[in-house]
């Protein structure tokens, strides 16, 4: 996966050095895009949020940010700021959602394109269906609201639309964090890795996952998971399929499971595409209480997920998907955490048994670590040659030395939670989100 990740950066790279994006943008036929941004407690950083998205350039784009009865001061901090006002505005339940009680828009032109949507709270999926029966746009970009989207996100993200004669249904970009960066008026004025442990080692796991995972199982059609801070849909093959399925909290990865499923049992020629760039800035938790929630949240999605279409496992009539992803899924991220912990729990078992060969394990500890190692540098490298967001000598060192303790610190704690999420799931019935509490921009916004 490595090998064909350079391969697509690579290329990637050469393709994209001519290409004019200004002239692009101001195209009259670009296919039309809204922005769905489900919001629940964003009181923090809903009208710098919001600011951010309405300073994205696409020639053709609608905001409609979805607040999903927040129990804070979201929708009256919206309200107020960008001059709100409820709006006469046509609409069809064409998919399932709680009670659209309101929808607001701006009397002040500035903000023609942002909608906001008042409803009963009904969790993401809940909020996004709703959001989904307010657009008319061809394509919709499900981001969470509170992450920060370059200014040419969308002009990069339709390219694959536009070049491609199959139905392209989705595509997805990379996400990645700006912990302690530094924001100003909704833009990214410096990126910097994170000050701490956690949210840089959570960094590299971002490398690693989009640089050297998506990248690669973008490139066969193989992509089974777009993230649900960012990514565009084909709205009226998102409609057919049902929607959002409020019944998981992996909404996002079941979404393009069932869009997959969908394209293949109906033999039309199509494509979930990738496009290998940051065009995706999120907070990653700072805390371990809460990366605990988000992780325990993953495992519990992945599970549900992979249930939910188990037949499409080692099924010919599903290709990649079902040949290579599918298994791919199952053995690597959800049994992979069983794996490893009765590994570890085998091995202190021989180790008070006294059945340890300490020369041959210290030689295996090695190898190991080494090939861990050896997977976040060339993520690392990865970036460096072909992203080039983080090149200061001491980031790179910063990050270099996280991906050494990594093994030891972190990736057992990662262990642990998706055991724990399984478990969950399983004998606790949990279904919840688990509340992601935020600490916002305003230490990184300059002021």
């Amino acid at each position: 996966m490595t090998i064909r990740s350079v391969k697509v950066l690579k290329k990637h790279k050469e393709a994209n050095i001519n290409i004019d994006y200004k002239t692009l943008n101001q195209s009259p036929f670009l296919p039309s895009i809204s922005i769905i941004a489900p919001a629940y407690n964003e009181g923090v950083t809903i009208v710098e949020n919001i600011r951010s998205l309405l300073s994205l350039g696409y020639n053709n784009l609608k905001i409609i940010v979805v607040n999903d009865g927040s129990k804070d001061d979201t929708l009256e901090k919206a309200i107020k700021f960008y001059n709100l006002e409820v709006a006469e505005y046509y609409f069809k339940y064409r998919l399932p959602c709680n009670n659209i009680r309101a929808v607001y828009k701006s009397r002040n032109k500035a903000f023609k394109n942002l909608i906001v949507v008042d409803k009963a709270n009904g969790g993401k999926a809940d909020a996004l269906n709703a959001g989904l029966n307010i657009s008319y746009s061809d394509y919709f970009a499900c981001v969470d609201v509170d992450c920060l989207i370059e200014p040419n996100a969308f002009e990069n993200m339709i390219l694959p639309v536009l070049n491609n004669p199959k139905e392209v249904v989705a595509v997805g970009g990379i996400v990645w964090l700006n912990n302690d960066s530094v924001i100003k008026h909704g833009h990214m004025i410096k990126l910097q890795v994170p000050g701490s442990f956690l949210p840089t080692v959570q960094l590299l796991e971002y490398f690693r996952a989009f640089l050297l995972g998506r990248t690669a199982w973008g490139s066969i059609n193989g992509l089974m998971l777009i993230s649900g801070a960012f990514g565009i849909f084909h709205r009226e093959y998102v409609i057919k399929v049902g929607g959002y399925n409020k019944k998981t909290v992996g909404e996002d990865m079941e979404l393009v499971m069932r869009l997959h499923k969908y394209m293949l049992s109906n033999k039309i020629p199509y494509q979930v595409a990738y496009v290998p760039h940051p065009f995706c800035w999120t907070e990653a938790p700072e805390s371990l209480k809460i990366l605990s929630r988000q992780r325990n949240r993953w495992a519990r999605g992945t599970a549900e997920c992979l249930l939910l279409h188990k037949d499409m496992l080692f099924n010919p009539k599903y290709g990649v998907i079902g040949m290579i992803s599918y298994p791919y899924w199952l053995i690597a991220e959800w049994m992979g955490p069983f794996i490893e912990g009765l590994g570890l729990l085998f091995t202190l078992i021989m180790i008070v048994m006294g059945m340890i060969n300490w020369h041959v394990f210290a030689i295996m500890s090695f190898f190991i670590f080494s090939i861990s190692v050896f997977f976040s540098i060339s993520a690392i490298l990865v970036q460096e040659i072909y992203i080039g967001k983080y090149s200061n000598p001491k980031d790179l060192m910063k990050m270099f030395l996280t991906a050494i303790a990594e093994p030891f610190i972190y990736h057992p704690m990662t262990v642990y939670w998706a055991i724990k999420g399984n478990y969950d799931l399983f004998f606790k019935k949990t279904h919840s989100w688990g509340e992601m509490t935020r600490t916002g921009f305003n230490k990184s916004v300059v002021k």
